[in-house]
């Protein structure tokens, strides 16, 4: 069984290996090649994220109080994204005649239809294996959406195709002037310090070798929940609105703003974090950044090299959008480069430049090189 189930194509989402897997670790619990098979499946057609999101209880309250915030008694519920099936089933229990919940992974579909049914309410889920693009209203559902639910974003809110996703749902899918949760969501950037962040990321050397020519191919950081503990960044200033998404009426035009990420602390600049806020309903907020205890990241774009800010002192930006992906770019300084004496001088920017080197090996760019190296105090 584990031959055959190596031999089968997974252009079915991996049902019939699943199937195989299941059949050979029944005959033999134990079986080492069909343990290893089975898990390297599930990784492949289950992202790792559905399970620290299900876990996140401040992310199931906050959806818990929106659902039954927006669902009335008797609505029909179209939930975009079925994973578990937690939404749909905070939906039904919220009082929906019927919620009709997609999910284009077979093996997620399945286990969803399982947890459904365990929980007793499978005479009010349906769970579709679509596509929500591929649904027919009349054959997959008998009529439009009163409310549509969906966890579709990403930590830019964009990357998982939402707003794509959104625009055809509420259009195609949903009755005019339906309900929507999440209603809204902005995306905010922030000016940020972290000695640990740009030691991980742009290490300047290693066992005496200058590395600095490197950095250049990572620009973008992905910062897990965890990151946002081990990184200790410390926020340079207030975040600023970069772009707001209307879920309820969602749109695919493009987005392009320039911005100044005022510094209201005197610090090293290594990245401009970039965070969003999402309105589930009236009342009801989820974030993340700095300040979020919650599962989602964030992304940050660091800078070319760390900048010495005053307080006062901005740095620019550029941000875009194509409804589906994000960019930011950061501008170089326009005023004259700060003094490398100051620089050398400020603790922060030792260690950032240093990464552990002794502080009297200081690595001067050599434009800058100063014609005699100031003494250490």
């Amino acid at each position: 069984m584990v031959e055959q189930a190596k031999a089968l194509s997974l252009g079915d989402g991996g049902m019939k290996t699943a199937a195989l897997l299941s059949q050979a670790l029944a005959a033999d619990p134990h079986h080492h090649e069909a343990l290893l098979l089975r898990e390297k499946l599930f990784q492949t057609f289950v992202p790792r994220w559905h399970f620290p999101m299900l876990a996140d209880t401040e992310r199931n309250q906050a959806y818990a109080r929106a659902i039954a915030a927006t669902v009335r008694p008797g609505d029909i519920v179209l939930d975009i994204g079925c994973g578990a099936g937690l939404t749909a089933m905070l939906a039904a229990r919220a009082g929906a005649k019927h919620v009709y919940t997609c999910e284009q992974q077979p093996l997620i579909a399945a286990a969803a239809r399982q947890v459904i049914a365990q929980n007793g309410l499978s005479d009010r889920i349906t769970v579709i294996s679509k596509w929500s693009h591929e649904i027919v209203i009349g054959q997959d559902m008998p009529e439009p959406a009163d409310v549509v639910v969906s966890e579709i974003v990403d930590t830019v809110l964009l990357g998982e195709g939402a707003m794509a996703t959104l625009t055809h749902a509420m259009g195609a899918l949903a009755k005019p002037g339906a309900r929507a949760v999440p209603e809204s969501g902005t995306l905010q950037a922030q000016l940020v310090q972290s000695d640990q962040l740009a030691n991980q990321w742009q290490p300047p050397q290693a066992e005496g070798f200058d590395l600095r020519a490197f950095h250049h191919l990572a620009n973008v950081a992905q910062i897990t929940p965890n990151d946002l503990l081990h990184y200790e960044f410390k926020p340079l200033g207030s975040a600023i609105d970069l772009f707001d998404f209307n879920f309820m009426r969602p749109s695919l035009a493009h987005g392009h703003v320039s911005a100044a990420l005022k510094s209201t602390n005197t610090g090293v600049a290594h990245a401009v974090l970039v965070s969003f806020e999402m309105d589930l309903a009236p009342g009801v907020r989820v974030k993340s950044g700095l300040a979020s205890d919650g599962h989602w990241g964030c992304n940050a774009y660091l800078l070319d090299q760390p900048r010495l800010v005053s307080a006062g002192q901005s740095v620019e930006i550029t941000a875009q959008h194509d409804s589906a992906q994000l960019s930011l770019s950061i501008h170089p300084e326009r005023t004259q480069a700060a003094d490398p004496k100051a620089l050398w001088m400020s603790p922060d920017w030792q260690r950032t430049q240093h990464g552990g080197l002794a502080p009297s090996q200081p690595q001067w760019p050599a434009a800058e090189m100063p014609a005699q190296t100031p003494p250490v105090h």
